[in-house]
């Protein structure tokens, strides 16, 4: 997929967006969620129809969600289970939330955290953190303290960089619900998160560093290649990828989701009916609940996925296997996927098949049973075809969710060597 339009503007466009991202934000304090903004530059007379429209990565609002010294950051780390021997400095963080566009290109919001060292460096490099699966709209970074994600943050941060981690489109703050694996709004998001964290910082005094290093966990894999992707085709006109380090991630989308639909995948109803209800709502794979879930569950699958329940909760709400949730014509589709949902997956099913000019550093554990280790297989092979700088590391016999705790100081330290 070639991502050079999604923002349906030109380079000397997307500079004057980033100028005016910086330009929206005026000095006034951070309350929760306190909105701020910045008079036109017209005169006071002036139409309103003569106003230009908010920028893309805009700023409406930061609000400082911690503030920790070193030894915090490190007890805060060590609490999570993230080695903490590479934290150097204390870290601010908050959260912004700004603006961006949905599926359908129109103008709406999203939120993220943006991390910042406590140091005296005016020039950082800047992590682009994308999270895993999170069907709970509170479970994410910007809004849960005591989430992997906020940790992974912190960690970045205390080495001595930015870090923007964006919630994605309907998580956090954002409006809506998720459009879970949706490609287009997974970059979109992402990059307007970063431009948000470039305006948040000159606030600050402070450049981020046009390179970024992208990682991420889960469908944050997939998402790491993705925006790695659209930044190589100038999808803004500023940042540029700098290191790729994706965490085990279902790069092979169709074969995950046919596992999925054969009981082969740890908590394999949950995942796939969040496909199932994300998708149905984004490209319509079914025309009423029942061709898809059996009774009861078909009336009550789809509010399950609103952003507002728990993992937990739902996972009490479904029954454990996919052959008992879905009906067998649909395991059948999803098994043997054809016409457009086969196309829709095959852009997933692709996020590697490209050549980066930047390196790729692959993580997963042999011992993961949510996302199989074949998954980075299947990437490493494509980003070998095109000839890439690609490694990839097993971390080990661990499950999906100590996968990622094992692999970040390993990515801290791809990062480290990347210039």
């Amino acid at each position: 997929m070639d991502f050079s339009r999604l923002y349906g503007r030109s380079a000397k466009r997307g500079v004057l967006a980033v100028v005016c991202a910086v330009t929206v934000l005026a000095v006034t304090g951070c309350g929760d969620d306190q909105q701020r903004s910045s008079s036109p530059a017209a005169s006071p007379a002036a139409s309103p129809s003569y106003q230009q429209p908010a920028a893309r990565g805009s700023v409406i609002s930061a609000t400082a969600v911690a503030d920790l010294d070193a030894k915090e950051v490190v007890a805060r780390l060590a609490k999570t289970g993230i080695d903490a021997a590479q934290a150097r400095y204390g870290v601010r963080a908050h959260r912004i939330v700004y603006r961006t566009v949905d599926i359908k290109g129109r103008p709406t919001t999203a939120s993220e955290l943006v991390a910042m060292p406590k140091n005296d460096d005016r020039d950082l490099r800047v992590v682009s953190w994308l999270h895993g699966t999170q069907v709970y709209r509170g479970e994410v970074a910007s809004v849960n303290d005591r989430s992997t994600d906020r940790s992974t943050a912190l960690l970045f941060a205390s080495t001595g960089r930015a870090a923007s981690a964006p919630d994605y489109l309907g998580l956090g703050k954002g409006p809506g619900t998720h459009p879970y694996g949706n490609p287009e709004a997974t970059v979109s998001a992402s990059v307007d998160a970063l431009r948000a964290a470039r305006a948040f910082a000159r606030q600050d005094g402070r450049t981020l560093d046009r390179r970024v290093l992208v990682s991420g966990f889960s469908q944050g894999g997939p998402a790491t290649m993705l925006v790695g992707r659209a930044l190589q085709q100038g999808v803004d006109p500023y940042f540029r990828p700098g290191a790729l380090a994706p965490i085990s991630g279902p790069f092979d989308l169709s074969a995950f989701e046919a596992a999925a639909a054969a009981d082969k995948v740890a908590r394999s109803s949950l995942y796939l009916a969040y496909f199932a209800t994300a998708w149905n709502r984004m490209y319509g794979l079914y025309d009423t609940a029942d061709q898809a879930f059996r009774a009861p569950y078909d009336k009550t699958v789809d509010t399950l996925f609103d952003g507002k329940h728990q993992a937990s909760q739902i996972a009490a709400a479904l029954p454990a296997t996919s052959k008992e949730l879905f009906t067998e014509e649909f395991l059948r589709r999803m098994r043997n996927p054809t016409g457009n949902l086969q196309r829709k997956l095959r852009v997933m099913d692709t996020t590697c098949d490209w050549r980066p000019a930047v390196p790729v550093r692959l993580f997963h554990a042999r011992g993961d049973k949510d996302v199989s280790y074949a998954n980075s297989l299947y990437c490493q092979r494509q980003l070998a075809s095109h000839g890439a700088d690609q490694q990839l590391s097993d971390v080990g016999q661990f499950d999906h969710s100590t996968t990622v705790l094992k692999a970040l100081p390993q990515v801290v330290r791809a990062f480290d060597s990347a210039r």
